[in-house]
């Protein structure tokens, strides 16, 4: 009875006019950006922060959430009807997906992509709203050495799943930690890492470092490589299933599904490693492995519900615990503090209308996301034709204004320019500039938690290791890179991140 009552505030907060509206925008942003390969949710929630600032906390959140599902559903669009995957996780969409369009299949494609993401973003939004609340109860019993620990092994565990060398993503974690210092101690006052400019007395702003990092980087990095689209598939007909097609997706949609829903909560790409391992699964599971590779449906059946599914339950760990998945989940916590809310387990009881208000809204932006996709899909082949090179200009021209009237500080302008060519830069030598904004955001509430242990403690460093949540906490992510560093997992996880690039 209590989840219904709770679901009944989150329906009341999301139904309200002002939020299905900026949820209809969220959404179809989302799927615009994400039928634009190159673009990513990533960066568009980066560029569009400083306009939520003048919303309310519900209504910011409900937007950037739908941005990030909604391109779940978009990637596979152009993953299937060009061959060139809009989103990270729809890469392995693209091995059936494309040759089903091939083959004059391209409507049951998107068909399946389409019903097979609401199924699954569905089924995982309930998960979230059954698993979240017994989470954030246990949250609220953690002491400061267990979330120190807490957020030591979310750092770990991305670090583990990063793209790329284990190393470099251990660098970018610590340069990131290392910018989350900038600006005064909030106990002692003193200056760090200022350089004696005084807009960096109060920290490095989140916007800048995010709209550069990931805004402007980004599309350096697109402008760069980018190459001629062309669509193989004007028209797109019989946008439907038959009775067979149905009876051959039950499965791989059923299956897909669970896996998402585990592997989203991981820290990291636990969404591109959901939609391969769905990939993965159903091929060992068909009797007619041969046809994949060439058309076969399950093969964008299991993985488009797989990352549907982990882009819900990867904001598991962000209600309750206030730590981030991935990159997307720490520009939403970014979100939370430009709001003035921390984020974490007191979210639940502290502000229940926002907190069931947004899993309410993932159930409105699912059904918004299948009434856009497929009746627009003529819409969507057209947005392919827009060049990068008229589209960037106006972005980054968007965003800088959007930053600058946070504060009305021009300094907010060069700092975005400054993080951008460092993002550039860091792009070229084959870092991940991910893992600098986990930790980033993650860095204040290290230092946080990691003085109260210390004073609670009286300066006993043991404390990490004779507390035993702590201590199987710390243990934990020191084996996930023990293992992410074995010869044979590094083979595997190299392997599936070349075929997402």
């Amino acid at each position: 009875m209590e989840l219904l009552s709770n679901l009944a505030l989150g329906f009341d907060t999301a139904l309200t006019l002002q939020n299905v509206l900026w949820c209809f925008v969220g959404v179809l942003v989302g799927t615009l950006v994400g039928v634009l390969p190159g673009i990513g949710p990533t960066a568009t929630i980066a560029l569009l922060l400083p306009i939520t600032f003048s919303f309310s906390p519900v209504t910011a959140l409900i937007m950037l959430s739908g941005i990030y599902y909604g391109a779940q559903y978009g990637g596979s669009t152009t993953a299937i009807l060009i061959n060139l995957p809009g989103e990270s996780s729809s890469a392995v969409t693209a091995i059936d997906g494309y040759q089903m369009a091939r083959n004059g299949r391209a409507g049951p494609a998107l068909a399946t992509a389409a019903l097979g993401s609401f199924f699954a973003g569905s089924v995982a939004t309930l998960i979230l709203a059954i698993a979240a609340p017994p989470l954030a109860r246990v949250a609220l019993n953690f002491g400061a050495a267990e979330y120190f620990s807490l957020l030591v092994l979310g750092l770990l565990v991305s670090i583990s799943l990063a793209h790329g060398s284990v190393i470099k993503a251990l660098a970018m974690i610590v340069l990131g930690l290392l910018l989350g210092t900038v600006g005064q101690d909030v106990t002692s006052g003193t200056a760090r890492f200022t350089m004696g400019f005084q807009e960096l007395y109060g920290g490095i702003n989140f916007v800048s470092l995010a709209v550069g990092m990931f805004g402007v980087a980004e599309i350096f990095r697109n402008l760069e490589v980018e190459t001629n689209r062309e669509v193989g598939v004007s028209q797109v007909k019989n946008l439907w299933l038959s009775r067979e097609d149905f009876r051959r997706i039950a499965g791989p949609v059923l299956r897909g599904t669970g896996l998402g829903s585990v592997l989203g909560i991981l820290p990291g790409g636990g969404h591109v490693l959901a939609s391969f391992a769905s990939y993965s699964a159903e091929k060992r599971l068909s009797k007619k492995p041969q046809e994949f590779g060439r058309g076969a449906i399950e093969g964008v059946a299991g993985p488009e519900s797989a990352n549907n599914a982990a882009a819900q339950t990867s904001f598991i760990p962000l209600l309750t615990l206030g730590i981030p998945a991935h990159p997307v989940m720490a520009l939403i916590i970014g979100a939370f503090i430009l709001q003035g809310i921390t984020p974490g387990p007191n979210v639940m009881t502290e502000q229940p209308a926002l907190f069931w208000g947004i899993i309410a809204s993932m159930w409105i932006g699912n059904l918004l996301l299948v009434v856009l996709n497929l009746p627009l899909i003529g819409l969507w082949v057209k947005m392919l034709t827009i060049p990068y090179r008229v589209l960037f200009p106006a972005i980054v021209i968007f965003a800088s204004i959007g930053c600058y009237s946070i504060d009305n500080n021009p300094f907010d302008v060069y700092a975005i320019v400054v993080f951008g060519i460092l993002g550039y830069v860091l792009i070229r030598l084959g870092c991940e500039p991910a893992p600098l904004l986990l930790g980033f955001v993650l860095g204040p509430l290290l230092e946080e938690n990691l003085r109260r242990a210390m004073i609670i403690s009286k300066g006993d460093p043991t404390v990490f290791l004779t507390r035993p949540l702590s201590a199987s906490l710390l243990a934990l992510g020191l084996a996930c890179i023990v293992i992410a560093l074995l010869p044979s997992i590094r083979r595997k996880r190299d392997e599936v991140f070349v075929e997402e690039d």
